[in-house]
């Protein structure tokens, strides 16, 4: 039953625009066919390539036409879109369920723009990039203070939003970190995740990032514990030197022996958080210039989210495809291949961003929706992935629409090297880039073409068995391709591309959740899981199993030995 509350605005499946879409889904998307659009129409792929700050995207491959593009934009303005975008970014409440707004954004705003919390953002951020820059200064002097041995190593513990962002970034930007410094993350609770790296590191060496905002989370405090009582047992001393925290719980640091803290606010959720002082380890790691650069690219992105129009906006485009691609073409997930070792990660990151805030089951009034929202998000970076999983995208049963990132320029730091060695080096290196884009190119094109098994029975197969009749092999290596996919293009994988690129993302998951009439910016069913967790924590030591369900009660008790 629809809610009465008219204050909410429209539900996607509740216009005009969602019920064409279905229907043109039955006329023309259900038989589309790329190979005969592409045919049909020699501008295809410039018509539907759409260029962004940092980003050129080609959307020609997808499972649409003028007429679907045209309701899908249709649909963005029956949701009223455009409107609650702009509420967004001026600080309206974005998170109802909390009562708060969602201002990511205000976090990569320059100084003097008039965004939200500006003299605030910027007091914290000019204390972050101050510290790290002193941080880095001491790794490039080799030397600290008092002529103590200087920071080489930062660890930073942190769990969901105050681990993956961080932990995608900086090895995505490797080649612009600072030589001297290396970070590492640890985020399970298990000790299997810290306690090999501290066995590799010196105390007098390293530094303690504790990213929490209450100070409380329960995988991040217990791993701050072990990293406190492995330092104070290896001779360690000043905690206040070697351990720091990203928190709003300025109080239960300095009980854990910390004096520097950076803090945030409420309005930034932890999966959209990397931009503000959860991202101390990318400050460190770049320097002031390279974070305040990611910030940049990403306030670039965001004017162009709430500035350009809807047919020439990318992350709405994108999210709107995300819409017909889960609703109305039947797919349950999307692949996701960069094609560039450095965002190995980045699909990870996307997991959180995309599945937390878009696994919902309710609407904005609480009503059990009838359609599927969040697809799963899965990939891995190109070309390993070829190799694992790739069988099943182009010959498995599922449709599965690919995203390729592919970037144009290296950056493989391999300047750093010694002249001659990197002399010797670059043209092998130029070669793999080379080879690395005719892959991603090539896949994306083979998910397109497929192969007829007529095309395959005129081919010689060195390897299929001699035994076996050659209409049998055919059959076995066609292709149906049709496949949908969308391709993502980068100059280059600097601060700031990056940042544009992750912003993208992040819109565009707030035009999906529009659509689709969520809350993106809540995350109650992570909850459930935490509050159970406390409950069986101390029977796993008492061994009680009272009122536990049998399956729970026998597990726990075999558990305890």
């Amino acid at each position: 039953m629809q809610t009465n509350d008219s204050s909410l605005p429209p539900r996607g499946d509740r216009t005009p625009a969602w019920s064409e879409l279905a229907a043109l889904q039955h006329t023309r998307g259900a038989g589309f066919e790329l190979q005969a659009a592409f045919a049909a129409d020699p501008q295809r792929a410039a018509r539907y390539t759409v260029e962004a700050p940092g980003l050129r995207a080609d959307l020609s491959k997808q499972h649409w036409d003028e007429a679907i593009h045209a309701q899908l934009l249709a649909l963005a303005e029956q949701v009223q879109l455009p409107a609650r975008r702009a509420a967004q970014f001026a600080g309206q409440i974005a998170n109802p369920t909390e009562g708060r707004p969602a201002l990511h954004m205000a976090l990569r705003a320059p100084r003097g723009a008039g965004g939200p919390f500006e003299a605030e953002v910027h007091g914290v951020l000019d204390r972050l990039l101050a510290y790290a820059e002193g941080v880095r200064a001491e790794a490039d002097a080799g030397v600290g203070p008092g002529g103590r041995p200087p920071i080489r190593h930062i660890v930073n513990l942190g769990i969901g939003g105050s681990d993956l962002g961080p932990q995608m970034v900086v090895p995505a930007l490797r080649a612009h970190s600072h030589p001297g410094l290396s970070l590492h993350f640890a985020g399970n609770v298990d000790g299997h995740d810290l306690l090999p790296l501290l066995a590799r590191l010196k105390p007098e060496e390293t530094l303690f990032i504790i990213a929490s905002k209450t100070f409380t989370t329960q995988e991040t405090m217990a791993n701050a514990r072990l990293a406190r009582a492995w330092f104070l047992a290896e001779g360690g001393h000043d905690i206040a030197r070697h351990f720091v925290a990203t928190t709003t719980n300025v109080k239960a640091a300095a009980e854990f022996g910390i004096t520097t803290t950076f803090g945030f606010w409420d309005w930034v959720g932890g999966r959209y958080s990397l931009w503000s002082a959860i991202g101390l380890p990318i400050a460190l790691a770049l320097g002031e210039a390279g974070f305040r650069a990611l910030l940049a690219g990403a306030h670039a992105m965001d004017r162009h989210a709430v500035e350009a129009p809807l047919a020439g906006n990318l992350p709405t485009l994108l999210g709107l495809l995300d819409v017909w691609l889960r609703n109305f073409q039947g797919c349950p997930s999307r692949n996701l291949a960069p094609y560039h070792q450095g965002l190995a990660r980045l699909p990870a990151w996307l997991q959180q961003l995309e599945m937390e805030s878009n696994g919902k089951g309710v609407d904005l009034a609480g009503e059990p929706l009838p359609f599927a929202t969040s697809p799963v998000v899965w990939g891995e970076a190109g070309t390993n992935g070829q190799h694992a999983f790739f069988q099943m995208l182009h010959q498995g049963t599922d449709t599965v629409p690919v995203e390729f990132i592919l970037v144009r320029e290296p950056a493989t730091g391999v300047e750093r090297l010694k002249p001659a060695t990197a002399a010797a080096l670059a043209p092998l290196l130029a070669e793999q880039q080379r080879m690395l884009l005719a892959n991603g190119l090539a896949q994306a094109q083979a998910l397109m073409l497929g192969k007829t098994a007529e095309q395959a029975l005129g081919e010689t197969v060195p390897t299929a068995a001699p035994d076996q009749a050659p209409e049998l092999i055919a059959r076995h290596r066609r292709f149906p391709g049709n496949r949908p996919s969308t391709l993502l293009m980068l100059a280059r994988l600097d601060p700031w591309h990056l940042g544009a690129l992750l912003a993208m993302y992040e819109h565009r998951v707030f035009t999906s959740a529009t659509v689709w009439g969520i809350n993106p910016f809540d995350q109650w069913g992570v909850e459930l899981g935490k509050s159970l967790c406390n409950a069986l924590l101390p029977r796993l030591g008492s061994g009680d199993t009272t009122g536990l369900d049998g399956s729970t009660a026998a597990a726990l008790d075999w558990l305890r030995g």
